[in-house]
């Protein structure tokens, strides 16, 4: 796993897994997703874009079925 700390008002790291299409993310107030079937390009977007929150809140987020997971690494709560 590369994780990859991001400069963000919003999100702290992010890692991508291209074999299951998963992205990673954890937020500044500790809250840790996964985000499913994302493409390679939204995770490469991501990480050069100059807004990474705004990228995310564009183009990941309530665009992709995800779960949040706790710390460790039970999950709180799904989305389909």
């Amino acid at each position: 796993m590369n994780r990859f700390a991001v400069e963000s008002g919003s999100l702290a790291w992010v890692s991508y897994f291209a074999e299951q299409s998963l992205l990673e993310v954890e937020f500044r107030d500790g809250t840790h997703y996964q985000f499913f079937a994302v493409p390679p390009h939204c995770f490469q977007e991501l990480l050069a874009s100059d807004s990474k929150g705004r990228y995310f809140n564009g183009n990941i987020r309530n665009r992709f079925r995800f779960q949040c997971v706790t710390s460790q690494g039970q999950t709180a709560h799904q989305e389909n």
